[in-house]
């Protein structure tokens, strides 16, 4: 239920992130919608969500997080980011549901990078009407998710015993 939680409120966490902040500098001379680090972790937490409870309830979250975006947003952001998730969402499905039992923590990168693309491409163009901050969101969420599967790889490492620590792949 946490997972859950954590991933509807990084839903609004962005939406309120890009209202407050606007955009911001992430790096290389690239700037995005200061969102993209709320989304940037939500893509792993959808991932923990759909693991622990399915992914009716992953598109529950993403519809909740939608909808109680409306109440720290814009109703364009809230919608974009709400319709953006739910495709980037469909696009995860096909891509870390296969690869999860066979590599869990290259199903989270591999699923992650497909859906920040899609999510952000789709996001820019309903609540801008351009592409011009693409690179920026790639670039910012690429770094997020890269710290949140390290991050992950570090957790389930600790969990393992000293001497398959140095065989541990996922």
């Amino acid at each position: 239920m946490i997972y859950l939680i954590a991933y509807a409120g990084s839903i609004v966490a962005a939406n309120w992130l890009i209202q407050t902040f606007g955009l911001i500098p992430v790096g290389w001379g690239l700037m995005a919608p200061a969102g993209v680090l709320a989304a940037g972790v939500s893509f792993t937490l959808r991932d923990l969500v759909q693991d622990r409870m399915g992914r009716w309830w992953t598109l529950g979250a993403i519809g909740a997080g939608a909808l109680l975006s409306l109440a720290v947003s814009d109703a364009r952001f809230a919608v974009a980011s709400g319709l953006a998730f739910l495709a980037s969402e469909t696009a995860d499905m096909l891509v870390y549901s296969p690869l999860r039992k066979r590599n869990w923590l290259g199903a989270v990168f591999a699923s992650n990078v497909v859906g920040l693309a899609l999510d952000s491409a789709l996001f820019l163009l309903l609540a801008f009407g351009s592409l011009d901050f693409l690179a920026g969101q790639v670039v910012a969420k690429l770094q997020v998710t890269l710290l949140a599967v390290a991050v992950l790889w570090l957790w389930r490492r600790r969990d393992l015993p000293v001497s398959d620590r140095a065989g541990a792949h996922a």
